[in-house]
């Protein structure tokens, strides 16, 4: 692996030192906001890129040492692998640090998790895969809000939509898309036959307003009676809210509050979430038809792991990862696992490409 070039630092450091001096000139509302965000952002590679040059400037002073002969050159061949392990890792950290970013990653997240085929076991299944989120975003720090839920008649969940709250929230569920498919016995299975079943998650960024400009003409808005579980009360008015997007077709409903203006803030923000994604794959197509850079196509018809209970075994086929502590990833935290595996896949994949390409 070649060195990285010295002005793609020299680069990196001008760009700081800019970002620097703007934050000590005295900028003040929208601009302090965007240079405190750039220097956030540019502060490891810089600090990366001030290493990577003293170590190069150390390999040259061992490489004058080599060339001099003697007892020189021999310290020189001893401290010789340790720097270069040194140059190594720093020059791995600077390539991951360098990697194109995906502008929605600290976002917060809308959740979408649904029954598929398999009738009562499904709805059991999604609500398990709703828990195990639960679970794991509690052991990163995050928050979790229902937004609606329908429950299954024997558990679990017909569907269920939440946000989750939290740094970076998107740059990890988002590898969550796609048919989450189970094998198991069922409860009230009598011949202990195993029974597979599916459900659908989707995991959506958080979008703005300034993200998605929506006109108040492309809009339809249906209020109704709220039906289901809630009590009396919830049915006593037209508290439902019913938003269509005429353009697109799109339509969100919601009647989870008791106040008609909570379940349209509610339906607008699902609205919005689901129109930022549709920009955000129209754009990612254009950029590539194939979509090849990414791990799975993210699609939300596609299986993209089996939970099998009898073997204690989840396998995600995009990478054919297969760990054998289902128990532990269900019960949350150790998800982690299989989404860090995710995450060190697709910036394997993204390494290769900048290599390749320069």
């Amino acid at each position: 692996m070649a060195s990285l070039p010295p002005e793609k630092l020299d680069r990196i450091l001008e760009r700081f030192a800019s970002v620097e001096h703007g934050l000590s000139s005295g900028a003040t509302g929208e601009a302090f906001v965007k240079l405190s965000k750039d220097y956030a952002e540019l502060e490891p590679a810089a600090k990366t890129a001030r290493d990577l040059q003293a170590a190069y400037a150390e390999m040259r002073g061992l490489d004058e040492m080599a060339e001099a002969g003697g007892e020189l050159a021999g310290m020189a061949a001893e401290e010789r692998p340790l720097l270069n392990d040194k140059i190594t890792d720093l020059e791995h950290r600077m390539r991951l640090l360098l990697l194109p970013k995906d502008a929605a990653d600290e976002r917060n997240v809308i959740l979408e998790v649904r029954a598929g085929t398999g009738g009562d076991e499904a709805a059991i299944f999604a609500g398990d895969l709703f828990r195990m989120y639960q679970r794991y975003a509690a052991s990163q720090g995050w928050r979790v809000e229902v937004i609606s839920a329908s429950d299954g008649e024997h558990g679990g969940y017909k569907e269920v939509i939440a946000n989750i709250f939290g740094a970076g929230a998107y740059a990890k569920m988002k590898y969550e898309s796609g048919v989450h498919r189970v094998q198991r016995v069922p409860d009230t299975e009598t011949q202990g036959r195993i029974h597979t079943s599916a459900a659908t998650v989707a995991v959506l960024p958080e979008a703005e307003e300034v993200d998605i400009k929506i006109e108040d003409k492309d809009l339809r808005i249906d209020v109704f009676r709220s039906s289901g579980p809630g009590g009396q009360s919830v049915n006593t008015t037209d508290s439902a809210v019913r938003i269509t997007h005429i353009p697109t077709g799109l339509a969100v409903a919601q009647q989870t509050e008791k106040s008609q203006l909570k379940n349209k803030n509610s339906a607008m923000k699902l609205l919005r979430a689901r129109l930022y994604e549709i920009e955000r794959e129209r754009i990612d197509s254009e950029r590539s038809a194939a979509r090849k850079g990414q791990v799975g196509s993210g699609d939300r018809s596609e299986r993209i792991r089996t939970y099998n209970f009898p073997q204690g075994r989840l396998t995600d086929h995009r990478i054919n990862l297969t760990l054998y502590k289902l128990p532990e990833i269900i019960e949350g935290p150790a998800l982690e696992d299989v989404i860090s595996a995710l995450i060190q896949h697709r910036q394997a994949e993204l390494l290769a490409d900048m290599d390749a390409h320069g």
